[in-house]
């Protein structure tokens, strides 16, 4: 069989809405659409509303695009570019070696003439060689020896080569199995993802011994391929961090950008920088350094950013060193409605500008990836209108407009960043402003948020293509990657001045989500991106078979699974939102105006929430027990991104509706929801989305408190009102945890005192649980 990987030959428009940070902005891209041979696709405005089940809307976007045709190759992810199978197969055995050029001891070689990236391999042969042996060991059982008879090789040895041949470039790598397994690279960034193929094949072999007899020669369409996890608004944590990296090296992923800065959160800690960062939620230098040596063993490079001068609202508290600090400060007309003057970092002053390169020159030291991100991005226009700025740009003679203005601020930290031999990346956005003064310097890389990633849109610069790729999974934006769109029709460019695509993960709303809520969320997507862009090619198949072929992968060798929350069964909520007025733990900012991402706090847990900007509950003072939040919108909710909690398990919370819609949820997932008002009956309910919507001979009343508890079991659910029994349905859902509503599906009254147990309670103790609110 030869596998071979034909030209694209589809490309369709894609509509995306919010940029990087997602503060909100509603702002709608238009894709640009592309020529197809001998075919023009439609312009389509607006969004495709896939066919719901159980009518809730699914969380990606469906693609009307046709199926491709090109040969399947063997399976892994990402593809080969090139890969012939002659017949045959190459057998692992208790004799097999791992044969080691004794001459081949470099950790930074790359082929002559490379560009910068993917930056320097920092693993020598010898040690990827004891590595692939202990893989090999936790995938087979085999234990090789590692030795340098590298002439000599026997049938099932594996050997590992450094060479000259430029053609293979900075990570690519030949693959050779017919008696022994043989891989060469000109680094070992390329040695690295041979042994990753070799891995694969194992790992899908039935008895993890065999492989294909197999030639291949591979390398990626693109030298940069990326994950980006917001780690502003959310902390991280470093075991995540670490599996996170193996996971992505396992599928040829070679950059984690992560953003240690936002509105809310500083996440770098230095004692440079006191009261910055809170030391419980953040890294030092020491956890920086352990990440960094766990990437170096898996090819990954660690891409730091800090986003300014906007999205800096914890930076300008810190410093008090914000558009709103200092004597005739800017004001709210001059921001958007939703955030305060001091979310930006003040350009006009000399104090803010050299904070700003003090805090890039320490921590782009702590890095050595070639690329350090400043942000730049979605600096309010309204911000000209400020007499501040006005009478700066009066005063300048090298600025005259808002545009000039931030261009010479990018170029100041630019020159940071290059004295310490890297590159600068911003956020597309910047080439909007009239700028007739300044021009953002040559070498800096654009994170571009607009476009399909087909194609370069800013011309005179490197871009990295982040804009059809957001996981922003709450609510309000509800931005999920199209995985339908990206395997089918998404053509990856192979431009020279297109470095690579990334995914973004944005924390908007999911400040104190569980690490494992996003990886269920970015996982296919992730490998989507991975094969890609590695691979430029049409797909063979389909996305479901792509889905097929990672779940049938799985994690690599010697990863432990996620640690699983233990359950608690003592009759102690797990949970309990109670709506009063709280402020945000430490190490978070609160970055919005008045009435703005406010805090749910969880008296029992580990799970608060934050409303959403622009749409948010008002509190009232009037609740059963203090204050209650009112929801009049369907964009009013709160996010939590908890992870499902299987049955048991009871939800018991207090609801004053006032007002029918088709649709009400209380708490909502991407698998199912609690209903207030079940569509197409108005009962209390609750529905599994793509299977059934079930409802309770039940109706709320209007205007009047009530609590609804639903006490659940595998196959059964029983509701009570008041702690009186309803009713029970012979069916169940995991408990949904992501949100309080959905985008479409919100709450119509007010709501309090929302508790979930990890069990399912008597009668009597749903009734003690209503009793003890007096009302």
């Amino acid at each position: 069989m030869v596998y071979t990987t034909p030209a694209n030959t589809l490309v369709v428009c894609h509509v995306y809405r919010y940029g990087p940070g997602e503060t909100g902005l509603q702002e709608t891209v238009v894709r640009r659409v592309m020529p197809v041979l001998p075919l023009l696709i439609a312009l389509v405005i607006g969004s495709i509303t896939p066919v719901a089940v159980a009518n809730e809307p699914p969380d990606e976007p469906v693609s009307s695009t046709g199926t491709t045709t090109a040969a399947p190759g063997p399976p892994v992810v990402p593809r080969p570019t090139q890969w012939t199978e002659p017949g045959g197969h190459t057998q692992l055995s208790a004799g097999t070696r791992i044969l080691v050029d004794p001459r081949s001891r470099s950790t930074t070689a790359l082929p002559s003439g490379q560009a910068e990236l993917p930056g320097p391999a920092r693993q020598s042969v010898q040690d990827l060689a004891k590595q692939l042996r202990t893989e090999v060991t936790q995938v087979s059982g085999v234990t090789p020896a590692v030795s340098s008879d590298i002439r000599h090789p026997r049938a099932g040895d594996i050997v590992l080569t450094l060479t000259e041949h430029g053609a293979l470039g900075a990570e690519g790598y030949r693959f050779e199995s017919t008696d022994a397994v043989r891989i060469e690279a000109a680094s070992t960034h390329g040695l690295f993802y041979g042994t990753r193929t070799l891995l694969q094949l194992l790992r899908t072999a039935p008895d993890h011994l065999t492989v294909p007899k197999a030639v291949s020669t591979d390398r990626p369409a693109q030298p940069v391929r990326m994950t980006m996890l917001d780690a502003g608004r959310k902390y991280w944590q470093p075991q995540y961090l670490e599996k996170l990296v193996r996971r992505m090296a396992d599928q040829k992923l070679n950059t984690l950008f992560l953003q240690f800065s936002d509105s809310e959160g500083f996440r770098l800690f230095s004692p440079e920088f006191p009261g910055l960062a809170d030391p419980a939620h953040s890294y030092d230098r020491a956890d920086i350094e352990r990440l960094k040596h766990v990437a170096a063993r898996y090819h990954v490079q660690v891409m730091p950013g800090i986003d300014v001068p906007g999205h800096a609202t914890v930076i300008t508290d810190a410093f008090k060193i914000g558009f709103g600090d200092g004597p005739e400060p800017c004001t709210q007309a001059h921001t958007h409605s939703h955030l305060t003057p001091n979310w930006m970092v003040d350009l006009t002053s000399e104090k803010a500008v050299a904070t700003t390169r003090r805090i890039v020159d320490e921590f782009v030291g702590w890095f050595d990836a070639p690329l350090f991100s400043i942000g730049a991005d979605e600096l309010p226009g309204q911000l000209a209108n400020c007499p501040r700025v006005k009478n700066h740009l009066a005063a300048d003679p090298d600025t005259s407009t808002l545009g000039d203005l931030l261009n010479g601020y990018i170029n100041t930290l630019d020159d940071v960043v290059a004295e310490h031999g890297k590159r600068t990346a911003i956020y597309n956005g910047s080439e909007h402003l009239a700028a007739p003064q300044q021009k953002v310097h040559a070498p800096v890389v654009f994170l571009t948020w607009e476009g399909t990633g087909t194609e370069p849109v800013i011309p005179g610069h490197d871009e990295i293509a982040i804009g059809p790729f957001y996981d922003t999974p709450n609510n309000y934006h509800h931005s999920y990657p199209d995985e339908t769109w990206m395997y089918d029709s998404w053509v990856p460019s192979t431009a020279p001045d297109l470095l690579g695509s990334g995914l973004m993960n944005w924390a908007d709303y999911n400040f104190w989500a569980d690490d494992g809520y996003f990886e269920q969320q970015m996982a296919t997507a992730r490998a989507i991106i991975a094969d890609r862009s590695w691979n430029a090619s049409a797909t063979p198949d389909t996305v479901q078979d792509f889905r097929t072929l990672v779940a049938r992968l799985g994690d690599p060798p010697g990863l432990r699974p996620d640690p699983v929350t233990p359950r608690v069964d003592d009759g102690r909520p797990s949970h309990h939102w109670t709506f009063d007025q709280a402020s945000y733990p430490s190490g978070w900012t609160w970055a919005g105006s008045p009435g703005n991402t406010i805090f749910a706090e969880d008296t029992a847990g580990n799970l608060p929430g934050t409303s959403y900007i622009i749409n948010n509950p008002t509190p009232v003072p009037d609740g059963v027990s203090g204050q209650a939040w009112r929801f009049d919108s369907d964009r009013d909710g709160v996010g939590f991104g908890g992870l499902d909690l299987t049955e048991p398990w009871t939800v018991s919370g207090w609801v004053r509706t006032t007002g029918r819609t088709s649709d009400q949820v209380l708490l909502s997932s991407k698998a199912g929801a609690l209903k207030l008002q079940q569509w197409g009956t108005g009962k209390v309910g609750f529905t599994r989305y793509g299977a059934a919507d079930h409802s309770f001979d039940y109706t709320l009343p209007l205007n009047q408190w009530v609590q609804l508890t639903w006490v659940t079991e595998p196959g059964r659910t029983t509701l009570y009102a008041n702690g009186e029994r309803v009713g029970t349905v012979d069916a169940s859902i995991p408990l949904p945890l992501r949100s309080i509503g959905t985008e479409k599906a919100g709450l119509r009254g007010d709501l309090d005192e929302v508790t979930t147990w990890d069990e399912a309670l008597s009668p009597e103790q749903v009734r003690a649980d209503y009793a003890h609110y007096d009302r």
